[in-house]
């Protein structure tokens, strides 16, 4: 799923866990009419967005610019990784057969050209899910010709036939995060497995060529700076087209504390070794989210 962050309004107490924020790091205030719109759509046909239950920083900012990212298969995990504010537990029921009608509906309601679709971890169907992804995607084409399509999909706990179900419905971007480096998997992302999600990227570029594939990790956790350039050259050998990179922040006191805030020049450091590395687009900064201005990410790494 994308990968969840949160910024605390101004005015508000963080974490006690939490480092003074630095005076760069800060997120503009968006409430317009376009945000109201957006807002309004998503409770009319009871849609999910990630930047909502993610407490994504970006959200205002977005949703003012008519772009929201889609998540669909409920709204709750069946994992609990330490970094994410995304409700986790046991889902209230099965998947809903109707969702995929519902997004198309919404994107074409907000006369979307790029839409970006996601989940939550749905462990407990057999496919992950795998069949609401390909459904959604035809969908959104078919009520909207022309709309190009990015999916974040999770790991399907290694079920490459799941894959296939969704690359078969051909997305333009086969996005899967790889979150953190491996030796914070245990910690970072429970459930999933390091050398697993390697595989699923160069696994999607070989079932489909064309399609871009896509990955991100977030900063901030303890990782080195070293093991980050292994994770990107591991990343780039696997063929992947695009890497986002942004801050961690803690969405709450009981979530992975944050270990250091990683400076805009270090960011940019990070984006000249990743275009260096074989990456057609590299975006890093402090913000950068998996889905922010994906329209302009997709346009840049063209394949």
């Amino acid at each position: 799923m994308a990968t969840p962050f949160t910024i605390l309004p101004n005015n508000a107490t963080p974490p006690p866990s939490v480092h003074p924020r630095p005076s760069w790091l800060r997120v503009k205030y968006f409430g317009g009419t376009n945000y109201q719109e957006l807002k309004r759509i998503m409770r009319t046909l009871d849609l999910h967005t990630v930047c909502e239950s993610a407490r994504c920083p970006n959200m205002g900012e977005c949703w003012e610019h008519r772009t929201a990212t889609f998540m669909i298969l409920g709204n709750i995990c069946t994992r609990a990784c330490g970094f994410c504010a995304v409700p986790s537990g046991k889902p209230l029921g099965p998947p809903e057969e109707d969702e995929p009608e519902r997004v198309a509906e919404a994107v074409e309601r907000m006369g979307l050209r790029y839409a970006v679709v996601t989940s939550v971890n749905r462990d407990d169907q057999a496919d992950g899910g795998a069949a609401i992804f390909a459904r959604t995607i035809t969908r959104i084409r078919e009520r909207v010709p022309g709309c190009r399509v990015e999916v974040l999909i999770p790991d399907f706990r290694g079920d490459w036939q799941a894959l296939e179900t969704v690359m078969a419905a051909h997305p333009d971007v086969l996005n899967h995060n790889m979150e953190t480096v491996p030796r914070l998997y245990r910690t970072v992302r429970k459930g999933a497995v390091y050398e697993r999600s390697l595989e699923l990227l160069r696994r999607a570029g070989q079932m489909m060529p064309e399609v871009a594939t896509k990955t991100g990790m977030m900063l901030g956790l303890g990782e080195t700076r070293e093991e980050v350039l292994r994770a990107m050259q591991e990343i780039a050998a696997q063929g992947t087209h695009i890497l986002t990179l942004g801050q961690y922040l803690q969405p709450t006191a009981e979530h992975l504390p944050i270990e250091r805030y990683v400076h805009p020049d270090e960011f940019a450091e990070y984006k000249r070794l990743g275009e260096a590395m074989g990456f057609k687009h590299v975006e890093a900064g402090p913000l950068v989210r998996s889905s922010y201005h994906a329209f302009e990410q997709e346009e840049a790494a063209r394949v």
